[in-house]
């Protein structure tokens, strides 16, 4: 049960001007670095980790280190949802300024890439999104799990997903943050088959010189009617 001190603690990490901007700024779902939440909330990248840290420090929000970054999300939906509640009683003031965009400048690979051997950018990220809101997958923070109904669906569209128990060397199913998209795309053993599969398909087919994949007109029909995913058809 929460005590008063707790609720006053996590109501002075809220209540300070830079650390409200940032965390409506996180709002979105997506995982931000601390350069880019200080450009939200007006401060230097020094002050910015102070007040991530305390925000940490209190439960708010989460960090989590790929490559040389560390990116920070909201920790909880119950986190998420209070933020949200707050700003609702403000008025819906928006008190983070607009984040520059994120994320390489060549459109092709924010669409589709590869990242390693599974899918990247908005398709990556958008089949992730599928399979969680079909209940196919499950994440929470760093761990993923390929539930039944997902092994049985993926066995029907002929993409490998190895039962409960199968001896492995790497996870089954885990989420990687997305560069571009700031949100988990698929990796492990079930994000490299449907990658795989993608490519046997032909609905995506790798660029010359680039992780850059370009999603044909049979993969616009086949992603739409496997997972539910529809993307924008580039022109030209």
């Amino acid at each position: 049960m929460a005590t008063s001190n707790r609720i006053a603690e996590v109501a002075a990490a809220v209540g300070e001007p830079a650390r409200a901007a940032m965390l409506s700024a996180l709002m979105d779902g997506r995982a931000l670095t601390a350069t880019e939440l200080a450009g939200v909330a007006a401060i230097s990248p020094q002050t910015a980790s102070g007040h991530l840290a305390r925000l940490a420090e209190v439960g708010l929000i989460v960090a989590e280190k790929q490559g040389r970054h560390r990116y920070h999300r909201v920790a909880s939906p119950e986190v998420a949802r209070m933020i949200e509640s707050i700003m609702q009683v403000a008025g819906g003031v928006v008190l983070a300024r607009p984040l520059r965009r994120i994320g390489p400048k060549d459109a092709a690979l924010r669409a589709a890439r590869t990242c390693y051997d599974h899918l990247a950018g908005q398709l990556g990220v958008g089949i992730t999104t599928a399979l969680q809101a079909g209940g196919f997958i499950e994440i929470e923070g760093e761990a993923g799990v390929l539930t039944e109904s997902g092994r049985l669906r993926m066995q029907a569209l002929g993409i490998y997903a190895p039962q409960q128990g199968t001896r492995l060397t790497r996870a089954v199913c885990r989420p990687c943050l997305d560069w571009s998209e700031r949100r988990p795309h698929l990796a492990g053993v079930l994000g490299a088959a449907i990658c795989s599969h993608a490519l046997d398909q032909g609905w995506v087919r790798r660029r010359a010189d680039s992780r850059a994949l370009e999603i044909t007109q049979k993969g616009h029909i086949g992603l739409k009617q496997a997972f539910g995913v529809v993307m924008a058809v580039r022109v030209g």
